[in-house]
């Protein structure tokens, strides 16, 4: 069965907060100490899923990546503190999903998204997904920030994409 991108319904908001929940864990555990990979726990980042979403569908957007009934990846884009400039938020994918494809997927379709120019942040010790990113034509663009995590101060870096015309 292909995997099919859609808008969230509201039943989905729990199973994206146990997806980020188990992709953050499975992504931070080699450089996160394990308190901090708490994050409140699934059903915590369901319900902060369903609130954000409330407030925020009008000016975000969110794709989910079902796989049948299971949830397999969501992206979540809105606006940059940049003017004219579009923020990918989060791209998760299922662990067990991690490398089939799914994540390519969902990044083809927040690029159509994100056009003229868009940003993301990520953990400058993240290498996979920092070596996911530049493989997409995405390059860090020397903006850097520190930002707490779980309780520890993580150093981020932003990276940048212009997307003029067709070059997604």
């Amino acid at each position: 069965m292909p995997v099919v991108l859609r808008t969230p319904q509201e039943v989905d908001l729990k199973k994206v907060g146990d997806l980020h929940f188990r992709s953050r864990a499975s992504a931070y555990a080699g450089f996160l100490p394990p308190e901090a990979l708490n994050f409140g726990g699934p059903d915590a980042l369901g319900e902060w899923w369903s609130e954000r979403w409330r407030w925020e569908r009008e000016t975000h957007r969110m794709t989910v990546a079902f796989d049948g009934p299971d949830l397999v990846g969501f992206t979540y884009l809105g606006p940059s503190e940049e003017p004219g400039v579009r923020e990918l938020g989060a791209i998760h994918v299922d662990p067990a999903r991690v490398g089939t494809g799914v994540g390519k997927l969902l990044m083809a379709d927040a690029l159509e998204h994100l056009r003229p120019r868009a940003v993301l942040w990520v953990l400058e010790e993240n290498e996979p997904a920092r070596r996911f990113y530049e493989k997409g034509g995405w390059r860090p663009d020397g903006v850097t920030r520190v930002a707490p995590m779980g309780g520890v101060d993580t150093v981020q870096l932003r990276y940048a994409k212009d997307l003029v015309g067709g070059d997604a």
